[in-house]
């Protein structure tokens, strides 16, 4: 008979320890620590191996790639961000916040590879068959080699995916799924850990495309031990509120393409629709707006044009506030300091508010330029120059510097019809070199003051 022992596992962290602590030790998070019942006996299906047949070693240049064809999950959006499709036997998380659209999207692919004529599994350990047919049939998504089943226990979901024999599964989600030889309950570090590394076995065994939905905790990330985004081959995030009507869809990793890709969602009636045109969704009806400008970012290999705005407002009260939730807030009082030192403008006894058109989060160095003269914009109460797109990185000194495809960004400006970009001067001399469109101005700047004095002209 196998021996047992207890231990405490942390259910933010994973960490263990041989006694109750009220404070985890590696993560700080108070009480985390919870009792686990563990045999002494190992288990080798618990290796996290995952050949199943001997290889010897060979060059990198002999492996073939015939054997991993990709398909289509029948969403332009979420091609991209896998690196143009799934691959049999890859294993791909999923996670967002409640009512963010994971099952919505995960559901709308089993539609869309079922009508292709490949076999799919939809597994769901937190409702009923009748619901997901009636989610079904709201969205559209039903196909005759759609398969749905309601489990929660893994050996039993093994064995259905044995008989079913699917190209694709889906288990939604990760915290409702348990294995009976583990005494603790769903949701926990080790059922997940566990039930992760086992059905990870049956993906590449069996060569089955599997989509795992993950639960995020109250600070916004990936609920569970860490160990789950190792296992996985791709780790996808969904971004949103749920009272907007868009969704970004980012990849944090993919063994199979590149992880600066975002796919662009809609919410509608009919469920998440993909959006190509992305600029026209987050452009302003009014443009022109004190403390309003456009920034042409760039998402992977996507540009967009984004609208950042700011409110910069005195304030009785101290220390004043400093609040965004689509910029890093470093970086916006890094450019207060800017502003203050070298412009000397007193924006410190001021609250600042910073927001992008939809709430889109933006983190690249080409921001720091517009997002420097929408907060002098507000704090002087003028207008910008009109149809005008912004961007550069700025520095501690206040001089202009030049950014990554720039040509990218002056090119998504001409096709939305804008007449002004303001640049750096450096990208000015690298943007000059190819062919501009006459109906476009560049106007390059090598500091903060010169950017100024073009981007808020006197009337």
């Amino acid at each position: 008979m196998a021996k047992k022992k207890i231990k405490y596992v942390c259910q933010s962290c994973g960490s263990e320890s041989v006694k109750w602590l009220g404070k985890c030790p590696a993560c700080g998070e108070w009480n985390s620590l919870v009792e686990e019942v563990e045999s002494e006996e190992v288990n080798p299906k618990h290796a996290l191996t995952v050949a199943t047949t001997f290889e010897t070693p060979r060059r990198i240049a002999e492996v073939d790639l015939t054997e991993l064809p990709r398909f289509s999950t029948g969403s332009g959006e979420l091609d991209r961000v896998l690196g143009g499709g799934l691959i049999p036997g890859s294993i791909i998380l999923i996670a967002g916040d409640p009512g963010v659209g994971k099952s919505s999207l995960t559901l709308a692919v089993c539609a869309s590879v079922a009508r292709s004529g490949k076999k799919v599994l939809y597994v769901t350990g937190e409702e009923s068959s009748r619901q997901i047919r009636l989610r079904a049939e709201r969205l559209n998504a039903l196909a005759d080699e759609l398969y749905i089943c309601a489990e929660n226990n893994l050996e039993r979901i093994t064995r259905h995916v044995e008989k079913v024999e699917p190209e694709l599964l889906i288990v939604d989600s990760i915290q409702t799924i348990y294995k009976s030889d583990i005494e603790s309950a769903p949701g926990s570090v080790s059922q997940v850990r566990e039930c992760s590394a086992s059905l990870m076995r049956l993906a590449k065994t069996h060569g089955v495309t599997t989509f795992i939905i993950g639960h995020v905790t109250k600070d916004g990330n990936l609920a569970g031990p860490r160990v789950l985004e190792h296992i996985v081959d791709t780790v996808l995030f969904f971004e949103g509120e749920r009272t907007a009507d868009f969704r970004v869809l980012r990849a944090i990793k993919n063994r199979f393409g590149a992880t600066s890709e975002v796919g662009l969602f809609e919410m509608r009636d009919t469920g998440l629709e993909d959006v190509p045109d992305a600029s026209k969704l987050f452009l302003p009806d009014k443009a022109d707006e004190i403390g309003s400008v456009i920034v042409p970012t760039v998402e992977g290999t996507r540009p967009l044009l984004v609208e950042i705005q700011a409110l910069v407002a005195p304030t009785p009260f101290m220390p004043p506030r400093r609040t965004s939730d689509s910029v890093d807030i470093k970086r916006i009082q890094l450019l207060l300091a800017v502003l203050e030192k070298r412009l000397h403008l007193s924006i410190g006894p001021c609250d600042v508010f910073v927001k992008t058109a939809g709430g889109i989060k933006i983190d690249e160095p080409a921001i720091d330029l517009p997002l420097t003269i929408a907060l002098a914009s507000s704090f002087a109460n003028r207008k910008l120059l009109p149809r005008c797109v912004i961007f550069g990185e700025v520095g501690l000194s206040g001089e202009v510097r030049a950014v990554s495809k720039a040509r990218q960004r002056v090119d998504e400006s001409i096709r939305m019809g804008f007449e002004n970009i303001i640049l750096p001067k450096k990208n000015f001399a690298e943007v000059s070199k190819t062919k501009t469109s006459s109906e476009i101005k560049l106007l390059p700047v090598e500091n903060l003051r010169d950017a100024l004095k073009i981007s808020m002209p006197r009337e």
